[in-house]
């Protein structure tokens, strides 16, 4: 008797992974998906097997469509095997399978949220632990088979495929009725957190958070970020729909708030899951940094050396793994950077990096789409360089640049570190107070 047919989705070969690891595809199907797949009494397709006279659209589609059960692995983010996702969820409601290795850069948005497993892949490139793995595997086949869905499309949009004209009118009521919302949030981060609240209760009083449209609700918790509304957005993601709260981008926003809102042990917690759960990325290690270099701050205050030293360097550490994630994103660097001239001594590795850092952000700018957090980075490494000019015109240009008050905050806090490290060290050139109390009152605005 013929078993039920799986077709996998997945990249072939060996494939560099986001944060730089070569993967051996090929060995993660044979070792893994492969045997996990049989396990499960289905039987295999991978989609190079199913090319038929050098052309792989027709039997590729026949495939998605027919195929009882699939699998798809999302390392890499293959584009191919994206648009084949969407085929297949877009004509399957259930017994797709997705899972992705884990340290090897985080998923895109859109697909974050999808219920996946995370694999191990050793130094080699090839799948580690399997005997963990496999069995974790395998049950989610057998699941499968009770054909709950698991296609997004399917489990959002009510009675997809047959969308009548009624519906397509409520679509368009919908757009019309987020794009008013949003011109509401606008105005309310002007306002102030009283009445980005309003806005709140208002939303709340149409439906739940869970049940409002993703773009309102991620609006709104920026909103609250934008207007320093730390606890209001810890409080959201609670509210929020469990798919949205668990995205990334959501997670390091809490771990933004938790800090900032005084609780730090908890922030560093969620920003370690996330790395855990979804690789490293600048933004994460990022944030994890601030967590980090707040503690240490506390620790000098408290007159506790010790402490404070072992904090500084898992500070410095934290950004350093966020640079190296991404060197394009200078944030970062400039963080690390600065703290090793905070350092004492100084850290002597800011000097080889230092110049990394100057092109990062250099490269950015010259791509036409700065955003503040260049200026503020290319301002930051003219202090450190005692470059009085090009600090000026950088403090300028992040000026003209500043969305929310914090960013301005942020950066006025580093100059004033950097401006107490050379007191110490009767190191300062006197303009850097000027820079400092320019980023203060924009910070107060």
């Amino acid at each position: 008797m013929a078993k039920p047919l799986c077709f996998v989705l997945m990249p072939f070969g060996q494939k560099p992974a986001t944060a730089g690891k070569m993967i051996d595809f090929d060995a993660v199907y044979r070792e893994l998906i492969e045997q996990a797949i049989r396990a499960a009494d289905l039987d295999p397709i991978r989609a190079d097997e199913e090319m038929a006279g050098g052309i792989i659209h027709k039997p590729m589609f026949e495939r998605l469509i027919l195929c009882e059960y699939a699998v798809a692995d999302l390392t890499t983010a293959n584009a191919n095997v994206f648009y084949e996702l969407g085929l297949r969820h877009a004509v399957r409601p259930s017994s797709t399978i997705l899972l992705f290795a884990k340290n090897t850069g985080q998923l895109p948005f859109d697909v974050a949220p999808l219920r996946s497993i995370p694999y191990d892949i050793g130094a080699d490139g090839k799948p580690d632990n399997v005997a963990a793995i496999m069995p974790i595997l395998t049950d989610r086949f057998q699941e499968a088979r009770k054909q709950m869905t698991d296609s997004p499309v399917y489990q959002l949009v009510e009675g997809f495929p047959d969308i009548q004209r009624l519906k397509t009118d409520v679509f368009r009521d919908r757009v019309a009725y987020s794009e008013q919302i949003k011109k509401r949030l606008a105005e309310a981060r002007r306002q102030g957190l009283a009445a980005v609240r309003a806005v709140e209760q208002e939303l709340s009083q149409q439906a739940s958070m869970g049940d409002t449209e993703s773009g309102i609700v991620i609006d709104l918790f920026l909103s609250y970020r934008a207007v320093k509304g730390w606890q209001e957005m810890i409080d959201l993601v609670s509210r929020m729909s469990p798919p949205l709260a668990k995205t990334v981008m959501v997670q390091e926003q809490l771990g933004l708030a938790l800090n900032r809102a005084g609780r730090g042990e908890e922030a560093e917690e969620v920003l370690v899951e996330v790395i855990a759960k979804r690789g490293p990325s600048s933004e994460t290690y990022g944030i994890l940094g601030r967590v980090y270099k707040d503690r240490w701050e506390s620790a000098v205050q408290q007159g506790e050396p010790f402490r404070a030293k072992g904090l500084l360097k898992k500070a410095i550490d934290a950004y350093l793994k966020g640079f190296e994630a991404d060197w394009r994103d200078a944030y970062p660097g400039i963080n690390a950077v600065t703290l090793m001239e905070l350092s004492e001594p100084p850290d002597t590795r800011r000097e080889k990096l230092l110049p990394v850092v100057a092109y990062a952000v250099e490269r950015r700018i010259a791509a036409g789409k700065p955003d503040y957090w260049d200026h503020a980075t290319r301002l930051e490494l003219a202090v450190l360089a005692k470059d009085e000019s090009t600090a000026a015109q950088a403090l300028e240009d992040a000026i003209a640049n500043l969305r929310e008050p914090w960013e301005a905050e942020t950066t006025a806090r580093n100059v004033q570190l950097i401006i107490d490290a050379r007191k110490k060290r009767d190191e300062l050139v006197g303009w850097e107070g000027e820079i400092e109390a320019a980023l203060t009152r924009q910070g107060k605005r």
